[in-house]
């Protein structure tokens, strides 16, 4: 069972006590993503990501990696669009010890400037290596295409030119604007103990909001067609394609998800079986959903020869077509209904995927559905729905990314 408690400044503690397991995973998750980012702030969320780990008044980034090794637990963090998260997963003996380093981190890193000029190199570094990779940079690109003049369009990273601004400043200005308890949500779920949650709110529940404290505002971009082709000395051609979809509070995302798996999200797949298994056109074929809180996409993304870049397009052309004409079968709605239930259910094996699912439910939806209920969900899902979001979506014009030779 899923319990909530806010605290006395607004933080709300999520928990999950799992008493047959002898882990606990906790995250400190904040509503602050790259989409909230001025374009002069672009990158500066992932970059404080960052840094939170490279040490406070009492631990040096060293200090804080060895106490985490030296209990064999595990310490990372995560910044999309839309949030960054803080966690760790350590034994159920250790949970106390991980929350405080973690509230270390959270209220006490130095941001000292050698620090921040080294991990400016490390963040550099992890641009030029997204760059090289077209697989990876098509996306960006793909991205820029759908959003060219809001920040959803624009990459979590940042740029070179953005990233050489960022300084302890606008660092501790941007946490100030963006860390307030309003907008904070601690996640804990395993073996854990009324003495943990209490530790919780002790060292996250009373800290106050800067007055520059403000919370995200969502901005409802409007998706925008196009093309964008990069000339580079590939031996592929990497194609993204994404057509408009549904936000992540739209009562058909479920239905939306198992769309996904019936066009490109397995190796079942109709794109999957067409264009590789049947014409061996690509060895990388797959489709996936992006739903955001506002707005939402569904993306192709294929990698052929030059000789055969053609031929696959026109194969996903074709195969996305006889979707919009014929729909699916109730072969094809039932399987996705038990693939979305199995791949559900053993995700949630562990307790780092309770911790992100609660996590991600509080605050995207303040509301904790049990696995029954989702289960039912999904067993609602109907070929009515699917029919409509296959209309919605895939007869709309779609943003298109091709980085590859020249062709």
């Amino acid at each position: 069972m899923v319990t909530v408690t806010t605290c006395q400044n607004g933080v709300r503690i999520v928990s999950e006590h799992i008493p047959h397991v002898r882990s606990i995973s906790v995250g400190v998750w904040v509503n602050a993503g790259s989409r909230y980012e001025t374009p002069e702030e672009n990158g500066i969320t992932h970059f404080i990501e960052h840094m939170l780990f490279k040490g406070t008044a009492t631990r040096s980034a060293r200090q804080i990696a060895e106490e985490f090794d030296r209990i064999g637990g595990e310490i990372n963090a995560f910044t999309s669009k839309e949030n960054t998260c803080y966690f760790a997963k350590v034994l159920d003996h250790h949970g106390e010890l991980a929350i405080s380093i973690l509230a270390d981190m959270f209220f006490n890193s130095l941001f000292a400037a050698e620090e921040i000029e080294r991990e400016r190199q490390v963040v550099l570094e992890e641009i030029y290596m997204s760059e090289d990779a077209p697989d990876d940079d098509v996306h960006e690109k793909l991205w820029a295409v759908i959003y060219p003049n809001d920040a959803l369009g624009r990459p979590i990273l940042g740029t070179a030119e953005t990233l050489a601004t960022f300084d302890g400043e606008k660092i501790r200005a941007y946490m100030a604007k963006h860390y307030g308890p309003k907008n904070v949500v601690i996640s804990v779920a395993g073996n854990i103990t009324d003495e943990l949650l209490a530790t919780i709110d002790q060292l996250f529940g009373h800290y106050e909001a800067s007055k520059q404290a403000i919370e995200a505002e969502l901005t409802y971009p409007e998706f925008t067609p196009g093309e964008i082709v990069k000339t580079r000395d590939t031996e592929q051609a990497h194609v993204a394609i994404s057509f408009p979809a549904i936000n992540v509070k739209d009562p058909a995302m479920y239905s939306f998800v198992a769309l996904n798996n019936i066009i490109g999200g397995n190796m079942s797949s109709r794109l999957f079986q067409e264009v590789r298994e049947e014409r061996g056109l690509a060895y990388s074929i797959f489709s996936y959903q992006s739903s955001y809180a506002d707005v939402g996409a569904f993306t192709i993304y294929g990698s052929a020869s030059k000789q055969q870049l053609s031929q696959m397009q026109h194969t996903i052309d074709a195969t996305l077509l006889d979707l919009v004409a014929e729909g699916i079968t109730e072969t094809e709605l039932e399987n996705a209904k038990e693939q979305l239930k199995g791949s559900f259910v053993l995700g949630l094996e562990g307790t780092e995927a309770h911790m992100n699912r609660n996590g991600v439910n509080e605050l995207v939806h303040q509301n904790h559905r049990s696995v029954d209920e989702v289960l039912a969900a999904i067993d609602a899902i109907s070929m009515d729905i699917i029919n409509e979001l296959i209309t919605k979506i895939l007869l709309a014009e779609p943003a298109i990314a091709i980085i590859g030779p020249e062709y």
